[in-house]
Order: C-alpha cells, then structure tokens, then sequence
C-alpha cells in the first residue's frame, strides 16, 4: 500500500484536482452544529473534520425521492426517468458510511437486481477519512473500526499536519496520478481508537440473544417512549424500504410514477386494504426495526445490518438508544437463559 503526506494548505488545491476528474461530494456545515455531504463548489467549504452528516451518501445512490417514469393514457405511452452518468467521487467518508454502501449493495442486486441504483452506483470512487468518535458512534462494536479500508479508493488518515493519503485500489492510484506535492509517509502504524458507546456482546454473539428475544420487556419498555416520527428510518444508512405510487394531473390523462422512501416505524407502513395492520403497535414496530438490523439479514449474511453509525440514536426526538435497546436485551437474556438450556424461540423468519 503507497502512503503520502498531504499538509494542511495542500487539501484546497487537492480537491481541486479531484474535481477536475468528476463531481466531487464532501461534507459542508449544515447550520450551527450539523454536517451533509453535497455537491463541492468552493473547495474551501469542505470540512473533513466532523462527527455524522444528517444523512449518509445513500442519498446519492436512493434518493429520497425520484421519478420511476412518466406516462400518457392518450396514447399509453411511457418514458422512464433519466440517470446521470456524471463520475462521482465521494470525499471525508467515514468507515461505517462506506460499510452501510457495500451493504446496500448487497440489497439491491440480490435477487431481481434494481437497475436505478445499479446505474447511480456506477462511476463511483470513495475517498475515506479517519473520525473521533462521540457519545454515539459505536461502530467498532459491530466489526467496523476507524480504520478500515473496505471500499475505499483513497483513506486519509489524520495525523499533526494534515492526512497520511493511503492509496488502496487503482482507481485511487489514477485519481492521485499527477497531483504535485505529496511526499512519501512515515510508516507509522494507526493508533487505536477508544469507543466511548458499546456493544455488552460482540456482534457474533447477538444472534444468540435475538434467537430469544421476540417477547423481550423492552420492546414495551421503548413504545412507552417512541412517537412513530419514522426518523430512525429516515437517517438510517442501511434503512432502504420505498413506496411507491402514482401522480395524475388535473386531466387525469398524465402522470408520473414516483417512489420515494418509506419507514417501518410509521403507522401505515404495514397496512393493507382493508383496514388491517400487520404491525399496528409501536412495540410491534420497533422490535422489526431492531430485528432488520441484528437478525432477519444477519441469519442470511452472518454480518449486523446496523453499521454503527449512531445517527438513529443522536436524532430521536424521544432519546431513544439503539445500544440500549441491544444491551437491555443482552442483561435479559443471561438473566433467562444463560445458565439453563436454551429453549427453542419459535422465531418466525418470514420477514426476511
């Protein structure tokens, strides 16, 4: 792996260069306090040094609303929706964002793979960068540490005078071909990083405890609390559930086909005609989410469909704590069963 020093005053003219190669995303202050990734114009205005965006580059790839196609009843026509083929390099991504990618890349070409985020996807470079974790963050304790690479172009690693610039693929190696200035790294080892928020179990071990966790107190416990807002969904890196629906004009002879996305924590999202519900309590709701994240995927994969990102967690309006829902479940299940045989749960998988 080559390394090189990128100094401080270097990252504008860095950027730069990036944006001479593709249109370059990196995260901007959004407000007094937050961050989000958009759309770099003035290399000045990116900062590297922050804790989460509002919402992760998902956005790029599954907008939060896009028109599926257009369509005539006067001759039942159809066009689709254009995708731009622009080449996109995404700059300051943190390692559990770049994870939750891979993830969704799993989800959207197994099975009937989906050809709109296919064709986003493309043309992609990831450019990543190290971050302290806050009270929130707990990424680490779901097998993502700072550090890791996975899906990186390009990692920057902080150090006293800037970025050791560590090129991980060739792509990264071509799009820091010809930027003057850089000189070669000392090799020095990552230091490791202290996660204040964490896991009770290493996320191996978790499938265990949801195996007997369905008719666990908690979910009671946090409906108590929960308001059904479907934020947790909506800043979710790994959340990827859409409706559908269609738009007709006042002619009622035009319309679009539009999606856009959708939540489990809200109240219609499980309805069907005729007035049932499927998941009508807000317990019923939040033990899905949780579920999607520690258990349904990870039975198939293996791996927690939660990278640790703490935004579910950091924007609740009701304080809710994903590690804390996780770790009450962990105390309850060695109170039950840990020291007697463990009873089949009878878990129904059909929610897969």
């Amino acid at each position: 792996m080559k390394k090189y020093q990128l100094n401080k005053k270097q990252l504008p003219s860095f950027i730069d260069h990036l944006k001479k190669q593709g249109t370059v995303f990196a995260p901007h202050k959004k407000g007094d306090a937050s961050y989000s990734f958009a759309k770099v114009v003035e290399s000045d205005s990116v900062i590297l040094e922050y804790n989460r965006t509002l919402n992760s580059i998902k956005k790029y790839f599954l907008p939060p609303r896009e028109l599926l196609l257009s369509y005539s009843r006067k001759d039942n026509s159809y066009k689709k929706g254009t995708i731009g083929k622009e080449k996109k390099i995404f700059l300051g991504v943190h390692s559990y964002d770049m994870k939750a990618v891979l993830k969704l890349d799993y989800n959207f070409t197994e099975g009937n793979p989906e050809e709109n985020y296919l064709l986003r996807r493309r043309n992609s470079s990831f450019i990543g960068v190290s971050f302290i974790p806050d009270e929130f963050h707990f990424s680490q304790s779901v097998g993502m540490p700072v550090h890791d690479t996975d899906g990186f172009d390009i990692y920057l690693e902080k150090n006293d005078d800037g970025y050791t610039v560590k090129i991980i693929t060739e792509k990264g190696e071509k799009l820091i071909k010809e930027f003057n200035g850089l000189c070669d790294a000392l090799d020095i080892s990552s230091n490791h990083i202290q996660f204040q928020n964490k896991l009770k179990y290493n996320y191996n071990r978790l499938p265990e405890v949801f195996e007997q966790s369905w008719n666990a107190e908690v979910w009671e416990e946090v409906a108590k609390r929960c308001v059904g807002c479907g934020t947790c969904n909506l800043v979710c890196p790994t959340c990827y559930c859409f409706d559908v629906e269609d738009n007709m004009d006042l002619s009622l002879q035009n319309g679009t086909r539009d999606r856009s996305w959708d939540g489990c924590m809200l109240n219609d999202f499980a309805a069907v005609a005729g007035g049932e519900n499927f998941r009508k309590s807000l317990a019923d709701r939040q033990r899905h989410r949780i579920f999607r994240k520690f258990r349904y995927i990870t039975y198939i994969t293996g791996e927690p469909w939660c990278v640790g990102c703490g935004r579910c967690t950091a924007y609740c309006t009701a304080g809710i704590s994903i590690v804390d829902i996780v770790n009450q479940l962990c105390d309850e299940y060695e109170q039950k069963y840990l020291n007697r045989p463990v009873e089949q749960s009878g878990l129904n998988l059909e929610g897969l």
